[in-house]
């Protein structure tokens, strides 16, 4: 289960994604950054962030913590911003945390090298969980403390859009041509080797149990919480074993121009007065 916290004070919204996440303070004394159930993608998007965010955790990969945050809408009165305001207002209730890294700094390739072997875990897991957002465009990585972190998984599991269709989507290919590793020659038959033995029926159980029950309730063709937990496990379960052979890396479709000013310019991410991540020891 993931530890609930509360949120006590709304800091400043997040634009760069399009969901409008924000960075807010709880009651834990940690910053993180929160996404929320009444942004415009749903609570598909958090239940797919608990499942592939946990997974790659427990794979080995670097993934910011993960918890629900219970959030009282009044605590945004004092926003300026409507589409803030009213962003809060449809996300009482429960939401999802991911711990803030202060400092951190947006990955660019033309600055970071990335080995071989890293590179091919994070291209191997997100052939397996279908990431279509992990590209030289939008990397969804972070680099802190000298290390490569995996953010932002709620546009993966594609199927879960359509559970009719699920098992034929979740047997389709891989193209990584324009991942934003894809330069840094990933091993993909090495990731293979070391991570499809761990992605277990017991493991995936796990991982997808972590999901509040109000997050999966109503979804049509499943009579409980458990039943759709279970949707989700099949299919990854299926694909750890093969998508190795299904990855392609070709050449890019397009040239790759740096995506990450803060790499080029020195810019930091905001960074709030107190972190759960400074008391653990971070910067």
């Amino acid at each position: 289960m993931l530890t609930e916290v509360t949120a006590t004070r709304y800091v400043t919204p997040l634009r760069e994604g399009g969901s409008l996440p924000g960075i807010v303070e709880a009651d834990d004394l940690g910053t993180y950054v929160m996404k929320f159930t009444g942004a415009g993608q749903g609570r598909k998007t958090l239940v797919a962030e608990v499942i592939c965010g946990e997974l790659g955790r427990r794979l080995g990969l670097r993934v910011p913590e993960l918890v629900t945050m219970q959030l009282d809408p009044v605590i945004g009165l004092s926003e300026p911003d409507q589409e803030v305001q009213e962003l809060l207002k449809a996300s009482g209730g429960l939401n999802l945390g991911m711990d803030y890294l202060p400092g951190s700094l947006g990955f660019d390739a033309a600055s970071y090298q990335v080995g071989a072997e890293e590179a091919g875990q994070v291209v191997w897991f997100d052939a397996l969980i279908n990431n279509v957002d992990r590209s030289w465009r939008n990397p969804n990585l972070l680099v802190w403390h000298g290390d490569l972190w995996l953010i932002d998984h709620g546009a993966t599991m594609i199927w879960h859009h359509n559970w009719p269709t699920a098992a034929a989507s979740a047997a389709k290919p891989y193209n990584a041509s324009d991942h934003a590793l894809a330069p840094f020659a990933p091993d993909i038959d090495a990731a293979a080797a070391e991570l499809a033995p761990l992605v277990t029926e017991e493991l995936l159980t796990e991982v997808a149990s972590f999901v509040p029950d109000e997050w999966l309730v109503d979804e049509p063709g499943f009579a409980t919480p458990d039943a759709l937990r279970r949707a989700y496990v099949e299919p990854l379960l299926a694909r750890a074993t093969t998508i190795h052979t299904r990855i392609t890396l070709d050449a890019p479709e397009h040239p790759k121009p740096s995506q990450a000013p803060g790499w080029l310019t020195g810019r930091l991410a905001p960074r709030p007065h107190s972190t759960k991540t400074d008391k653990d020891g971070g910067q």
